[in-house]
């Protein structure tokens, strides 16, 4: 569904990703872990066309490399960014319509969907945006997401900052999707979660893929671990 092939990106001068190679197939769940700054937010903003790269990523073999994020979007990826980006003022409700892809006859999610899957932003959802905890504007910005119906969605770090409990919902979000169809790539630092749901999983060091494979390959591989994933 998605491949980047010798993918490389910058930040003005900055050299960041040096030739990245990886896929996530239909209905995939893969993780991709690194340390902070090894590159994995700057890989999902490269593959949602807000970063320039060079090489190719194509998606349901058409190359998007290069194209607006708005025709990104339209193509059927999804985007969930680290530092969420709710509009405050809005309530759940209006953030939610705002995701709404228009023109699609039959979408896979409603906002019954979204209440079921996390009901606390039922009870709130004529409550402004910007009063919401963390861990609800977390779920929000999940949930708006996936109001754009997307066959890919790429969420950025998660759990970031998350109470154990939300952790829980957040894996079951991301089970729930899987159960659509919609394919996954996950951006997370908590191996427990990454492993426990991915398919697959690929490391990434000074902006390069270090380690592909399953979860039990990996967890199997110390010197990987303890290379470039343990602090």
């Amino acid at each position: 569904m998605l491949r980047l092939s010798n993918v490389h990106a910058y930040y003005g001068k900055s050299h960041i990703l040096h030739g990245v190679d990886m896929a996530v197939g239909e209905g995939e769940i893969v993780a991709l872990l690194g340390r902070n700054g090894s590159g994995r937010s700057t890989t999902v903003k490269t593959i949602m066309g807000l970063v320039h790269g060079e090489g190719s990523i194509t998606f349901r073999d058409e190359e998007i490399l290069g194209h607006k994020a708005f025709d990104i979007a339209h193509r059927g990826i999804g985007y969930v960014p680290e530092n969420r980006e709710i509009f405050p003022k809005l309530t759940v409700r209006q953030n939610l319509q705002l995701g709404e892809k228009r023109g699609k006859k039959a979408p896979r999610w409603s906002f019954e969907d979204m209440y079921r899957i996390f009901p606390r932003l039922k009870e709130r959802e004529h409550t402004e945006a910007g009063v919401l905890s963390g861990g609800e504007q977390q779920m929000l910005t999940l949930c708006r997401t996936l109001m754009g119906d997307p066959d890919l969605i790429m969420i950025d770090e998660p759990t970031e900052g998350l109470a154990p409990k939300i952790v829980e919902l957040v894996a079951e979000y991301l089970k729930t999707l899987k159960g659509r169809g919609v394919s996954v790539l996950l951006v997370e630092q908590k191996l427990t979660i990454a492993l426990e749901i991915s398919e697959r999983c690929y490391v990434m060091g000074h902006g390069a893929i270090v380690f592909e494979g399953t979860p039990a390959a990996l967890r199997a591989n110390a010197n990987v671990r303890r290379e470039w994933l343990e602090v």
